[in-house]
């Protein structure tokens, strides 16, 4: 289950407002709000729904593993394919004459 920062960050990478997860998740604003600050943990299912509605908006949680939990925002195929055009630009790469 994600964390409330884990949450807030996420809203953060996707470009969510607090208004537009909430219809999105079906979640309250408020409890949305209380769950990011820390003030108080709505329930599991909640929770579920949350982390859901912003995977759906293209975020990966990253588990704990000794670093601390996390956020990243996950590439779609277009993306993936617009990387692989920038990324051959420049043709292949090998030694030249160059110092």
């Amino acid at each position: 289950m994600i964390t409330g920062p884990q949450c807030r960050a996420a809203r953060a990478l996707a470009q969510l407002s607090r208004s537009a997860l909430a219809r999105i998740s079906q979640i309250d604003e408020a409890l949305i709000e209380l769950f990011e600050r820390k003030i108080d943990r709505p329930d599991e299912a909640m929770v579920a729904a949350l982390q859901g509605a912003l995977e759906d908006a293209g975020i990966v949680f990253i588990d704990e593993n000794g670093g601390g939990a996390g956020v990243r925002l996950k590439f779609n195929s277009s993306e993936t394919k617009r990387l692989a055009v920038l990324e051959g630009e420049g043709g292949i790469a090998a030694l030249d004459d160059v110092p």
